[in-house]
């Protein structure tokens, strides 16, 4: 992969008639991909991307992910909010990284044992051995964080 910025390769992508979530969901990995740390990733584009995707193609996960790049943006509270607006949330109540997502903001709002109970109820649905284990890991982030606050 080229260097380059995140707005030519979407422009790129979205070449030719129809916007597509093919075309949106490439856009989107592009920012991710050139982006060295989080906190240099254009959260403000993806939640314009992640807009355009709900309006194609709908669903709880793609409302999740938007949550997630929100809360990036703005902070965990929007996050949350965006997550608890979620349309048929009960279809994500399966999905490790719902539980995973509502678990790391209420970690940055320094919420460690709600944030560590959400990591648990996501490693109880994890579905394979690193999702196990990456889950767990943010368990052990949890109660280090609350060790921390409180010695």
């Amino acid at each position: 992969m080229g260097s380059g910025s995140g707005d030519g390769r979407a422009n790129t992508a979205a070449t030719g008639d129809e916007l597509t979530e093919y075309h949106l969901e490439a856009a989107i990995a592009s920012f991710h991909a050139i982006a060295h740390h989080a906190e240099d990733t254009n959260w403000a584009q993806i939640v314009v991307f992640y807009d355009h995707l709900t309006a194609i193609r709908p669903s709880p996960v793609v409302a999740l992910n938007r949550a997630v790049a929100i809360a990036q943006l703005e902070g965990p509270e929007r996050g949350l909010e965006e997550i608890h607006a979620i349309a048929d949330p009960d279809r994500l109540a399966s999905y490790p990284f719902f539980s995973a997502a509502l678990g790391e903001l209420e970690l940055r709002r320094g919420r460690h044992a709600i944030a560590r109970e959400h990591f648990r109820a996501a490693v109880a649905l994890a579905r394979n051995p690193m999702e196990r284990r990456f889950l767990e890991q943010r368990v052990s982030a949890c109660q280090r964080a609350a060790a921390d606050a409180t010695g």
